[in-house]
């Protein structure tokens, strides 16, 4: 047993000891267990609250984003600090720009249709006790009175493209007329604002009314139109050659090469060509034709210019008369030279007054009036002459050398001319000769080396007190004045130094004695012009028309008749046709069945010109609070409703939240505690 005692404690502790050891070990791995145990807790804890939080911010962001991707197509805006009272109804006029350059397009379509849209918009942003005033170019009587929203709409859908145009002053004045009382006013311009609309660089406003510029943007177009026409002789004969001169203007940024260029007379062709025009540049050409009847000529040029084409022709008439009248009041020792000159030319129907026996009443119906030696003219001729210039008539006088000086002042005084210093004897020669002038011009093919010109026995020397609007044609040594033009009310007088007989000198003997007295008749032969323009002319002038009892003046064309508003005034007749003509083409004008004159009218060319004013340059008129400008394809424009007032528009920040909201979230998702988990 003492033997076997230590092998059994021995083996008893064998066996106990490690039972003690794993008992220990296992309490130990216990501890360590449950520790790491509360530490994975503690961890997922931890993840758990960063994926909440993560979750969360992505939720913020995604709801921030789509909130101000919401707010940017509702357009807010900031209403101005000036706000009027909402309690009162407000008055608003809208002008809808209807001018050709409006045809032009963008990508919405035309610019007419879109600021048609835009009205709409504006009217549907005002309350239902509103009124509003439709302004278009045609300044119509209809347009100057208030409408409701229904009534405007129905309006606003019957504008068309018309051939007036306005400046930026004339329309707000035309706006101002109705926006008058103690309501809130506003005022809107809808229009792509070409350059030619600004007539000023400071418009004049009112502090009562905000105005709103709303600009339209057109795709840039290249253009030439026909700029303008005119005959080198203002007057036409049967059957003479005739040169019309043609200037064309390219308003694009490219050259344009090899335009068509067309002339039909009485709808026959009478002319073709073809230019090129640099680029921002004005060409002329010069057209000849011939073979033309008696009568009015009704006269087209047109060029193929495309997609702009409201320009590419251009209508003028003109009268071809079968005879020119002269008439010629003579002295007692006038002489025949006038009568043996005209009667020379069958063109010419002379008619002959005495000094003595002067019909004053038929003044109006001659092109030209010669005085022929007058030994006492009076202050009633002068008085009659100036009725007669006050209607562009053409006055030639080659006094009486013999007469009183001191009667003869006070005639040419009445007709504002230099009086008579004194009666020279000296024989002289002219000394120099105008040929540069229209009077002899087209007379030499070239001009003479040695040219022989008048020789002058007597001649007056003249007091010349103004000579801003004289031409001196002839002069003698000195630059005195031999024969000079003079500009006396709407017409010109001729005013010779010298008188015809042969004591005086040699001028009516003289070889360019005829070339000046035709050509001097001739330049009087203009006497309307070739063509008016639509909505600028509402005035034509014609000689003096004598109408019987219960006759009136009629314009007529293709389905169109009007009776004009006519005043005699100085000898001629003003027609007043206000804004009855409203389309391009010729028109009659009629005493009962009777043709007095065709008259020619066509479209405007200040809106050829395709060049607009930017925002900046409009930002310049601007100045005052109460004027706004809004580019349509940048700027949004609303109203809110109730306030009805343009403030400071807030969609540009809207989407900019938006887009950063967005990049929020796509960073919160790639970036946000993307570690791996380790246990």
């Amino acid at each position: 047993m003492n033997f076997l005692y230590p092998g059994f404690l021995f083996a008893l502790l064998s066996v106990a000891i490690p039972v003690i050891i794993h008992l220990f070990n296992f309490r130990k791995f216990k501890k360590i267990y449950f520790s790491n145990v509360q530490l994975l807790k503690e961890v997922e804890q931890q993840n758990s609250s960063k994926e909440k939080l993560k979750n969360l911010l992505i939720l913020a962001s995604r709801i921030l984003a789509i909130i101000f991707l919401v707010l940017a197509f509702a357009q807010p805006y900031i209403p101005a600090h000036n706000q009027k009272a909402t309690a009162l109804n407000n008055i608003v006029s809208i002008y809808i720009d209807n001018s050709y350059s409006m045809e032009a397009v963008n990508k919405d379509g035309s610019l007419l249709d879109e600021s048609k849209r835009r009205a709409k918009e504006l009217v549907k942003g005002f309350g239902i006790n509103d009124r509003f005033q439709l302004l278009t170019n045609d300044f119509e009587g209809k347009h100057q009175r208030l409408l409701n929203e229904e009534a405007f709409l129905k309006a606003l859908d019957e504008v068309k493209i018309s051939a007036a145009s306005r400046n930026l002053q004339q329309i707000l004045n035309r706006q101002e007329n109705v926006l008058s009382g103690a309501e809130n006013k506003y005022s809107f311009l809808i229009s792509d604002f070409q350059k030619n609309i600004l007539s000023t660089k400071k418009l004049e406003t009112k502090t009562d009314i905000q105005y709103s510029f709303l600009k339209l943007n057109a795709n840039t177009l290249a253009n030439v139109a026909v700029d303008s026409v005119w005959t080198l002789s203002p007057n036409h004969q049967p059957g003479a050659n005739e040169r019309l001169v043609v200037q064309l203007k390219n308003y694009s940024e490219e050259d344009a090469k090899n335009i068509p260029l067309k002339l039909s007379i009485n709808n026959q062709q009478k002319g073709l060509g073809s230019v090129t025009i640099p680029a921002g540049k004005t060409v002329k050409d010069t057209l000849n034709f011939s073979g033309l009847n008696a009568g009015w000529q009704k006269g087209i040029v047109s060029i193929k210019d495309f997609p702009v084409t409201f320009d590419d022709t251009l209508s003028f008439s003109f009268k071809v008369d079968k005879s020119f009248p002269v008439l010629s009041i003579n002295g007692p020792d006038a002489g025949n030279y006038i009568k043996a000159l005209f009667a020379a030319d069958a063109y010419y129907k002379l008619t002959e007054n005495a000094e003595s026996n002067i019909n004053y009443s038929n003044f109006t119906n001659y092109g030209l009036i010669v005085l022929n030696g007058l030994k006492n003219p009076s202050s009633g001729l002068a008085q009659q002459l100036r009725t007669y210039l006050k209607a562009a008539g053409t006055v030639v006088l080659f006094p009486d050398l013999d007469a009183d000086i001191q009667t003869y002042n006070s005639f040419l005084s009445g007709l504002s001319l230099p009086t008579i210093q004194g009666l020279n004897t000296t024989t002289s020669r002219v000394d120099q000769i105008d040929l540069q002038n229209p009077i002899f011009k087209t007379v030499f093919e070239e001009i003479p080396e040695n040219l022989d010109l008048p020789m002058v026995s007597r001649y007056y020397s003249f007091v010349e007190k103004n000579t801003s609007n004289k031409e001196d044609i002839m002069s003698l040594a000195g630059r005195r004045t031999f024969f000079a033009k003079y500009g006396v009310e709407n017409g010109q007088i001729y005013l010779s130094a010298t008188g015809l007989n042969a004591n005086d000198g040699n001028l009516a003997r003289h070889p360019v004695f005829v070339p000046l007295l035709y050509r001097l008749a001739l330049s009087g032969g203009n006497e309307i012009p070739l063509y008016y323009y639509i909505g600028n002319d509402n005035t034509l002038t014609r000689k003096k028309i004598a109408t019987g009892k219960n006759q009136s003046l009629k314009i007529t064309a293709d389905h169109f008749e009007a009776i004009p508003e006519i005043r005699q005034v100085d000898g001629k007749t003003l027609i007043y046709i206000a804004d009855q003509v409203k389309n391009a083409g010729f028109y009659n004008l009629k005493l009962a069945d009777s043709l007095l004159a065709v008259y020619s009218f066509n479209n405007g060319r200040t809106e050829s010109d395709l060049h607009y004013l930017s925002k900046t340059e409009l930002e310049q008129l601007a100045r005052k609070s109460n004027l706004k400008i809004f580019d349509t394809d940048k700027d949004a424009v609303n109203l809110i409703a109730g306030g009805h007032k343009i403030g400071q528009t807030l969609w540009k920040l809207c989407l900019i939240l938006s887009l950063i909201f967005i990049a929020a979230e796509i960073l919160l998702i790639r970036f946000f505690n993307n570690t791996k988990k380790t246990i």
